[in-house]
């Protein structure tokens, strides 16, 4: 991951030699104040490009849960084909007592004996219990009155086969780190521009390959290039969205992208239910995105990365047109100063920063501890989440209703924890959204196991939870991380929670012989996850550490008597805290006699809503622009 230190980083002034060496050097935060910080232009993006990239990862991510539904299953007997479906099973499949004490077919066995010479007698067929038994050797024959189609039903994914299905999510899942790294890297290469259609065809084409699939592995390939787009697909227009938009409403613009990731998810649920071939699923849930190709139109590139590139023209251009747009003029003076920082820049060069290691991290024993808990908390939240997601149409007696429900439940959860964090800090709420998560979960083993709505009640209420901790493990772990380790920290974490996330089809996968086992798997997890955050150290009202010296001594003092408190020190945030945004926005911007009544006016509830600033901003290299693989 690349050093995190920057000129662009409101945390990190002190450590900015650019700016120390160079008058001329151009903050692109000091511009937005100036032509609008989230003005109609910024406000276009969001709306109509960033968070509509949502659906295309939520769609295509979950899709797969609705294409391996299994219906009820047992052995075909080719003799008896002209019986009826009741009196084939009667006379060729063994019984079973199930966990409820219930008598079953048998899914996967059959009467062993020779049906041409026991129809050869006439008269009525009486079936003898202590027939020999055989597997299904002649393949299967399904109940279609619900499912009526899937991969299972179409290349026999039951019994032997019956893990198959979950190993196409776990390719799903493989994809997905790959291809946050390898997008990451042409996103810095070629724009983001160009990646986001590069990732958008990527998409698409795996997409096709998935409807058109006649074989399994053929089906699991095409999922692994699926993955290879999720969740970067949504990132690249959402990491545009947040450059372009003022520090102040970056965290804004964070937390309506989940809201709307979820909301995808809700619209999900009623596409599945509405069709019920997979290979139909498959199509509608991905060739509507085709007209995102229009967005070659309207997406701009990201004007960080033009100054990268020293494409001046272009970046000067932008910049003009947000300004225009939002009803603003873009000063003279930042145009010259562009020019004479790229002249410079061709005359001397940049200079070469090593980009820290990973060990780095480990060096120090407090450092070293946090790192271990944070990624810990990371882990755990990110598992338990998608595990549970992955669970959804597991639950209940509907699951398309399942699903919908438990889709729904994370909306909520997002605004009451993003109200938390400015009020009680981000230990207790983490904390507390993973541990009553997990036992929300466990407590699921105490119930019978007919007790259907009790288990789905239990379901939807850790899931409301854990999806309040997968949002604060983001901005927590930025702020713990010292600015300059806190690319590589970040990028660390979420590496090992994404490969994490190849272990949890494993786990729902036991839920085929006990429903509740992977809940108290998953609970159990989470539990462990959220009383190991209370031996961080809270971050509200602090001041971010910037070096690794720093990041050492921030929370060495540590004490059990830390566990009781909530919040941080005092209840007046520090002169450079992320609190103080309205202050830092006046000490930052370039000093103008008309910076004052430049200055964005606000009503005080939208100064309420955009209070908290994410310290996701933070995570630049030293151009200053956003790296897509801090946003895994």
């Amino acid at each position: 991951m690349p050093k995190t230190t920057n000129q662009t980083d409101p945390y990190n002034k002190e450590k900015s030699p650019v700016k120390e060496n160079n008058d001329d050097t151009i903050d692109l935060d000091d511009v937005l104040p100036k032509i609008g910080e989230f003005g109609i232009y910024q406000k276009f993006l969001l709306w109509f490009v960033c968070l509509p990239a949502c659906l295309p990862c939520g769609f295509c991510a979950f899709n797969q849960l609705f294409m391996t539904d299994t219906p009820d299953h047992w052995c075909r007997v080719p003799e008896l084909s002209n019986m009826t479906l009741e009196n084939r099973k009667m006379l060729s499949i063994p019984r079973k007592v199930d966990g409820d004490n219930n008598t079953v077919f048998e899914n996967c066995v059959r009467y062993s004996v020779n049906w041409k010479t026991i129809l050869s007698n006439g008269g009525t067929i009486k079936v003898n219990e202590s027939w020999p038994v055989e597997p299904c050797l002649d393949g299967y024959e399904y109940d279609t009155s619900e499912v009526q189609s899937s991969i299972v039903i179409d290349f026999d994914l039951v019994c032997e086969y019956d893990v198959y299905p979950t190993l196409g999510l776990v390719a799903l899942n493989i994809g997905g780190p790959i291809g946050v790294y390898s997008f990451g890297i042409l996103n810095d290469r070629i724009g983001r521009k160009k990646s986001f259609f590069a990732c958008l065809s990527t998409l698409l084409l795996g997409s096709m390959m998935t409807a058109y699939a006649q074989a399994y592995w053929f089906w699991v390939l095409a999922r692994v290039i699926v993955g290879l787009t999720i969740p970067a697909v949504y990132q690249i227009p959402f990491i545009i969205s947040l450059e372009l938009a003022g520090p102040n409403y970056r965290s804004f613009v964070t937390v309506m992208t989940c809201i709307f990731y979820t909301l995808g998810l809700i619209l999900l649920s009623g596409v599945t239910y509405m069709l019920r071939d997979w290979k139909q699923l498959a199509l509608a849930t991905s060739v509507p995105f085709f007209f995102y190709y229009l967005y070659w139109f309207i997406l701009p590139e990201s004007p960080r990365w033009l100054l990268m590139m020293e494409r001046l023209e272009e970046a000067n251009k932008i910049l003009q047109t947000i300004a225009r747009i939002n009803g603003k003029e873009l000063p003279v003076e930042y145009t010259e100063k562009i020019q004479r920082q790229v002249l410079d820049q061709k005359e001397h060069g940049l200079k070469e920063t090593k980009a820290p290691s990973v060990f780095a991290l480990c060096k120090t024993p407090n450092l070293r501890l946090k790192t271990i808990l944070i990624t810990l908390n990371w882990c755990a939240s990110e598992m338990v989440y998608v595990g549970l997601s992955y669970y959804g149409p597991s639950m209940g007696s509907n699951q398309y209703m399942s699903f919908f429900l438990s889709s729904a439940v994370e909306i909520p959860s997002y605004i009451i924890c993003w109200i938390l964090m400015d009020k009680v800090g981000r230990r207790w709420p983490l904390c507390l959204s993973m541990v009553i998560s997990g036992i929300f979960c466990m407590i699921t083993v105490l119930l019978p196991s007919d007790a259907e709505t009790e288990t789905l009640v239990l379901y939807l209420i850790s899931k409301s939870l854990i999806s309040a901790s997968f949002l604060i493990i983001y901005p927590y772990a930025g702020e713990l991380y010292p600015t300059e380790l806190r690319g590589i920290g970040i990028g660390t974490s979420a590496y090992i929670g994404g490969l994490g996330l190849i272990i949890i089809p494993f786990i729902n996968y036991l839920g085929t012989s006990n429903l509740v086992l992977p809940l108290f798997l998953m609970g159990a997890l989470s539990v462990v996850g959220g009383i190991t955050a209370l031996r961080l150290p809270e971050t509200l009202h602090c001041p971010l550490p910037q070096t690794a010296e720093e990041g050492e001594e921030f929370g060495k003092d540590w004490t059990y008597k830390d566990c009781c408190t909530c919040g941080g020190p005092g209840g007046v945030p520090e002169a450079d805290s992320y609190e103080n945004l309205d202050q830092m926005e006046l000490t930052q911007a370039p000093l103008m006699e008309d910076t004052l009544s430049d200055l964005p006016i606000r009503r005080s509830s939208m100064k309420k809503l955009v209070r908290q600033a994410s310290t996701l901003e933070t995570q630049r290299d030293i151009d200053g622009t956003l790296k897509m693989t801090y946003w895994f």
